[in-house]
């Protein structure tokens, strides 16, 4: 039975944690790895369609997930949005998912408050003995949930604010004397965006957002065993050229850091402690300069994604992104597409990921389809088709 439970409990977090670069390569893996890593998924199928990018897109329901600073500048008075994303569809399993939900109101055009809720499943997990007999059964779970406020503080500033609670149970049980537990934390976000878009929506957006700084995280009762959450800076920009009322094109770029310590690169009882016993704030600065191989190695740790958005007559729309992160670090490279329909007060978006890599190395959202669906409270745009000038 332990044995099952030690098998079964790497199985889970495995599903979670970033695909791994294939270890057959001369470069050096040493991967910044973090629990609750359901929170680094792009949650929204918008900015899944864009590799990924969503930092300093137009503001809509989905910006809390990731620059709640936006929502002053948003053009409905309120919106929501829901998403579903299937996860490692392409192994047949039909239980494990992500499910958002997120939305704003504005009270005035100076200010607005928002809330979102993460919810990450794991399927149903069947625990055996030794000789194979059923025991029990447990559905490992994960669920974010976080409200903000955001403010704008001057015609193309605002500044936005979010406490977030996190709970993670994956196992339970004592085994080996060591008894394993629901892990829970908090942490807060913190956003600042600048456009420069005008009426027409032609212009640049600017954006940088410090997310999931918050406490680390643990699931056994050993005060020693605490992992950290994945705290990131990511700074955005995007451009908008509107060339009539008909016809705009978007493109932008995210550029991400963990602000995570990086583990040592070898197995060191002496390193490991160090690295467990960091603290929480320390480490958000450290993790510039921690890196074994130096600057070298740090400026690897940095994530890009790349992507464009076409809307025609600001109601269909279709997009393509890329995302890059550094083979030593995870490995994540992949295309996306996606398109977008909206009418009225109501939105509907695709993604897919385009299918790359095999084995471990093979992305969890590889051939699956994610949807979003955003209604928005009000609408001052008319539904009437515009026409070409």
């Amino acid at each position: 039975m332990k044995q099952s439970m030690m098998r079964l409990t790497a199985v889970v977090l495995l599903l979670c944690f970033t695909v791994l670069t294939s270890y057959g390569q001369a470069d050096s893996i040493n991967v910044v790895t973090t629990a609750v890593p359901f929170l680094r998924i792009s949650p929204d199928a918008r900015a899944g369609g864009m590799g990924d990018v969503a930092l300093a897109i137009s503001p809509d329901a989905n910006a809390q997930f990731y620059n709640l600073a936006k929502y002053p500048f948003a053009k409905s008075k309120g919106a929501v949005a829901a998403t579903y994303t299937p996860w490692l569809k392409d192994l047949g399993l039909n239980d494990v998912y992500m499910a958002t939900l997120a939305g704003y109101y504005k009270f005035s055009e100076l200010e607005a408050v928002s809330a979102s809720l993460r919810y990450f499943s794991l399927g149903s997990i069947q625990f055996t003995d030794n000789l194979g007999n059923d025991i029990s059964t447990f559905r490992p779970r994960e669920f974010a949930f976080d409200a903000g406020y955001s403010r704008k503080l001057s015609e193309r500033l605002s500044l936005g604010i979010a406490l977030r609670y996190i709970y993670s149970n994956l196992a339970s049980g004592t085994f080996n004397g060591v008894s394993y537990k629901p892990g829970h934390a908090v942490a807060g976000d913190l956003g600042v965006y600048y456009t420069t878009v005008q009426e027409d929506g032609h212009g640049w957006n600017l954006s940088a957002a410090l997310t999931n700084l918050g406490t680390k995280i643990s699931y056994t009762t050993d005060a020693t065993q605490k992992d950290y959450i994945p705290a990131n800076l990511g700074m955005g920009a995007s451009h908008t050229w509107a060339f009539n009322e008909v016809h705009k094109f978007t493109l932008a770029m995210d550029v991400h850091k963990l602000l995570v310590p990086t583990p040592p690169s070898q197995y060191d009882s002496a390193g490991l402690a160090d690295y467990r016993n960091k603290g929480v704030v320390g480490s958000w600065f450290s993790s510039f300069s921690d890196a074994p191989g130096g600057a070298k190695e740090e400026l690897k740790e940095f994530m890009f994604g790349l992507g464009a958005e076409y809307w025609y007559n600001d109601q269909f729309a279709v997009r393509t992104g890329y995302y890059y992160e550094d083979k030593t670090k995870g490995n994540r490279k992949y295309f996306t597409i996606g398109a977008g329909i909206k009418y009225s007060m109501f939105g509907l978006n695709f993604s897919y990921l385009i299918p790359s890599g095999n084995g471990v190395n093979r992305n969890p959202l590889s051939n699956t389809i994610r949807f979003s669906v955003i209604f928005d409270f009000d609408n001052d745009e008319s539904a009437e088709p515009k026409t070409e000038q």
